[in-house]
């Protein structure tokens, strides 16, 4: 299964390495240029600049997830946020005239890039079997064929409700209550696809599933470590924080086997001086390229060494915050002396004295914090590996104080508040029993199914109902015609969504196609223009508010389509939904009692910056089984790869959002008009005969023997250490096979797929 998912290119493909600084002129380019090809000029970019990540008084950006400037900036704004912004304002409109004048079948054979690019959607339609067409349906027809269907399940566990992470706070609550009123805790969602190590890791090391620290605590820090992160592209406004620490005399480490261009030198476009002077601020001081899944190795050499220094300094240890906060210690000491400094230079790909300079480095800041991103957490061993980013930054004591701690780099907005509000199919009983108090419902105590789970049983015609709350489901998840195949054997698959795209046209036998407004756009609802709530990836939650008209008068908020929903599979439902839509605040204050921080909800939301929900392991109080952090000795992983297999990673380029691709170009990596490629050292190229740009066939294989295939694409030389290459997701998820999923977190494995490449045939 191939089909292209960018635009055609508009020249052909090229690649020239990149050594201009990230953002600055180039950004700003990029952005005017994309601006001009969306219309957004002269009015609607500028204003939606002016309006975005501002004090309860704008819309909080759709993209990343980085928190909002604290110090009042008044453009807290980057490349990615404004294209992304740009995207959802288009003026382009898909109605019932375009989907008359074509099939699914024909759209089926468009491009991803094709069907995004036609414009938002404008009113709900269903798929019409007998013409192979989407055709108009009203509201009440829509909500009454998805109740319909759901009451007529003969288990509430036969339907699944996704959400990817750009669902407000308020739709997040109503979603899960309707799913645990109909009686399931089926609701995955992308984090189970990229953070779930994270939250996992956290949870068993600290009681927390979150980072402790917030963006204060960047702006004190020592040291920053930067771990499997690509923030010029996946997070651009790290990038202030990044030149802001390196101004200040903080030393930066970045851990990645490519070195991008977020690790070298930024100019911040905001600073209007540095942009008229041209001048750069260097992002990191020291780049580390570990091997693809070797970043666990590099930690426990960081760790080894601490513990061998405190030998014979008492100082390279934290003994007191050892001995009064955590437990395991020994154990651990025992794991990091039994593990050989040849098999950390081994496992990680970097020498010892490459481990031994970031140690020097870490030992001489008296506060340190650890980022990572995806990265380290698409592994089978991603749980683990994050635990023993936990136990290095415990050996110094680095928790519970200003500058210091664990900081997971979430990748959407509001994945994380998803999370917070209920979405989880794996539910604490104190939560649903506050849940089942606050809202007078039985909620299911059975766990319910994720990501994976879901694509397994839709596929094996145990769930009959997919209903997708945002996103690009089938183009986002693993092994890709697996997926497609899985979709189509359901009942009924919903999407609501603000774009055409692929999860439209791989459908199940009925489906349905409903268009909600979007972040930038005003909700009016009975009681006036309402706004909703988003938390970033610092547990910081605030007010977002739309400022422009919807691109339909047919569309609805999330909110209102999802209490249309319920209200329809639930007739007898005691549950408020109208009265809830009518007015936010309403959700509001009944989340204030179900859910454990958000007490006085819609007071503390309109705060300057909103609220900060609290964090007990901030404050050295660990909910966990001891009472204690605990430390965590598994032993390391072995990810080297068998002779003549590579291990690859895949990503997003720079001009793509999840999904969403906004060009066949990747600027920081210096390709131009091509997204079929893979990323290889020179000498894995020469040791198979592969000539730069030359096409190659690229066979994964799966932990169950199976193979996977992808032929065609071009072989790019690039600075990665030997053995390991790259390319692009979603075109590359076709070689992860649903099966290869971590068993630590049940995510799929998407940074460490085992291929062999060789010139094409």
């Amino acid at each position: 299964m191939e089909h292209r998912v960018g635009p055609e290119p508009e020249g052909e493909p090229a690649f020239r390495p990149y050594h201009h600084p990230a953002a600055g002129w180039g950004a700003a380019k990029s952005v005017t240029r994309f601006m001009v090809r969306e219309g957004a000029l002269p009015v609607d970019g500028p204003r939606a600049i002016m309006k975005m990540n501002h004090e309860n008084t704008g819309f909080d950006c759709p993209g990343c997830a980085w928190p909002d400037d604290t110090k009042g900036l008044h453009l807290d704004i980057c490349e990615n946020g404004i294209k992304h912004v740009t995207w959802e304002m288009t003026r382009r409109r898909v109605g019932r005239e375009f989907f008359a004048a074509h099939s699914v079948t024909e759209l089926a054979k468009w491009t991803d890039y094709d069907l995004e690019n036609e414009g938002r959607l404008t009113e709900p339609m269903v798929y019409d079997p007998g013409s192979d067409h989407y055709v108009p349906i009203s509201w009440k027809d829509a909500f009454e064929l998805v109740g319909r269907t759901l009451r007529e399940l003969e288990d509430p566990n036969q339907a699944s409700f996704y959400t990817s992470g750009r669902l407000g706070n308020e739709a997040t609550f109503l979603y899960q209550l309707m799913a645990r009123e109909l009686g399931t805790n089926n609701l995955p969602d992308c984090s189970n696809m990229c953070h779930e190590a994270s939250g996992r890791a956290l949870q068993a090391s600290l009681g927390t599933g979150k980072g402790t620290v917030d963006l204060a605590d960047w702006e004190t820090a020592d040291a920053l470590f930067i771990m499997g992160v690509n923030a010029a592209s996946n997070a651009p406004r790290m990038l202030t924080a990044l030149t802001e620490a390196h101004a200040r005399g903080a030393r930066i480490v970045h851990v990645n086997p490519l070195v991008e261009a977020a690790a070298r030198r930024a100019i911040i476009p905001h600073d209007f001086k540095d942009m008229a002077t041209f001048h750069a601020t260097k992002t990191s001081t020291l780049n580390l390229q570990v091997r693809v899944g070797g970043d666990m190795a590099l930690v426990r050499g960081m760790a080894k060494a601490i513990l061998e220094q405190s030998a014979t300094d008492p100082k390279a240890l934290d003994q007191e915050f050892v001995e009064r906060h955590t437990t395991g210690f020994e154990e651990y000491r025992a794991a990091c002396e039994a593990t050989s400094w040849e098999e950390i230079e081994a496992q990680s790909g970097l020498s010892r004295a490459d481990v031994l300079e970031a140690t020097r480095v870490y030992r001489e800041a008296d506060r340190s914090i650890i980022s990572w991103c995806l990265g380290i957490t698409q592994h089978e061993h991603g749980v683990d590996t994050v635990r023993e980013i936990v136990n290095l930054l415990l050996l110094r004591g680095n928790l519970g104080r200003e500058g210091a701690g664990p900081s997971p780099v979430r990748g959407h907005s509001n994945v994380q508040g998803n999370r917070t509000c209920g979405i989880d199919h794996h539910p604490g009983e104190e939560f649903l029993d506050r849940l089942a108090e606050v809202c007078a419902i039985e909620p299911p105590r059975a766990h319910g199914l994720d990501t994976v789970g879901t694509i397994k049983a839709m596929h094996d015609g145990d769930v009959k109902v997919f209903v997708g709350m945002g996103g690009n489901f089938a183009l986002a998840a693993p092994d890709t015609p697996y997926t497609y195949e899985a979709l189509r054997r359901c009942e009924l698959t919903v999407q609501v969504s603000t774009k055409l795209n692929r999860s439209h046209v791989v459908h199940g036998r009925r489906a349905l196609i409903l268009p909600c407004l979007g972040r930038t756009e005003k909700d009016h609802q009975r009681k006036g223009i309402q706004s909703t709530s988003v938390e970033d990836s610092m547990s910081m939650v605030h007010m977002s508010i739309g400022m422009k008209r919807p691109a339909s008068p047919h569309l609805l908020s999330e909110p209102a389509i999802i209490a249309g929903m319920a209200r329809a599979a639930l007739p007898d439902s005691a549950t408020p939904w109208e009265w809830y839509v009518e007015d936010y605040d309403r959700i509001r204050d009944t989340m204030a009692k179900a859910l454990d921080g958000f007490e006085d909800f819609n007071r503390r939301v309109r705060l300057p910056l909103g609220f900060r929900i609290k964090q007990p392991a901030r404050e050295l109080v660990f909910l966990t089984p001891s009472g204690k952090a605990e430390f965590a000795s598994p032993p390391l992983p072995d990810v080297l790869p068998e002779p003549g297999v590579l291990a690859l990673g895949t990503m997003r380029s720079h001009d793509q959002w999840n999904t969403t691709i906004y060009s066949d170009n990747d600027r920081y990596r210096g390709i131009r008009n091509l997204r079929t490629l893979v990323f290889m050292n020179r000498a894995d190229m020469r040791e198979r005969g592969i000539a730069d740009m030359a096409p190659v066939d690229i066979t994964s294989t799966a932990k169950d023997g199976s193979r996977r295939h992808l032929n065609g694409y071009l072989a790019v030389p690039y600075d990665i250490p030997r053995g390991c290459a790259a390319g692009y997701m979603p075109e590359m998820n076709v070689l992860c096979a649903l099966g290869d999923y971590s068993t630590q977190s049940d995510q799929p494995i998407m940074k460490h797929v085992k291929v062999t490449i060789e010139p094409a045939s």
